[in-house]
């Protein structure tokens, strides 16, 4: 069985970073989520992926998964001072999962994952509901919450829009 534990600060310097996830915001307090039909109901998750060998850095991956993923550009990532740890994943080690926080600069047409084909739908909304959305309890409520106030702190952002918005 997986298990997922948050914890505030970087990772141990000895773990591996496998996964770069961003909660990022519109210019009215909504976040982004994906979310794609399994069977017949809409599974909502983060955006990110695995950093690759040409990826400069964690920002660089962010960046890219967000255009191959969403096709959306990012402006001001910065880490969230946040990851969590994942333990019984496969016969991995443990690892780390980072999550930063953005703002969108551009949300283009939707189309087509380079890496898998797949055409992601994407919905804003507030932040308390993305958290129900994706269903994953603390581990989705503690860095989405944290993601809100740092960008009420660095980006002057204030809830302005209720609204779900389908892109």
């Amino acid at each position: 069985m997986v298990k997922i534990i948050w914890h505030y600060g970087e990772p141990p310097k000895d773990m591996q970073v496998r996964q770069v996830y961003a909660i990022v915001f519109d210019e009215y307090g909504r976040t982004m989520l994906k979310s794609e039909k399994v069977g017949d109901k809409l599974v909502y998750g983060m955006i990110g992926g695995t950093p690759e060998t040409f990826d400069k850095d964690r920002i660089a991956t962010l960046k890219r998964e967000f255009l191959e993923e969403v096709n959306t550009s990012l402006k001001d990532p910065i880490y969230l001072v946040g990851y969590q740890i994942i333990e019984g994943d496969r016969d991995l080690p443990p690892y780390a999962q980072i999550r930063m926080v953005a703002m969108i600069d551009k949300i283009g047409k939707k189309q087509p994952d380079p890496d898998n084909g797949k055409i992601s739908e994407r919905i804003l909304t507030t932040p308390e509901k993305a958290i129900k959305l994706l269903g994953w309890g603390e581990s989705a409520e503690k860095p989405i919450m944290r993601a809100f106030e740092i960008a009420q702190e660095k980006f002057n952002l204030k809830l302005t829009n209720f609204e779900d918005e389908w892109l």
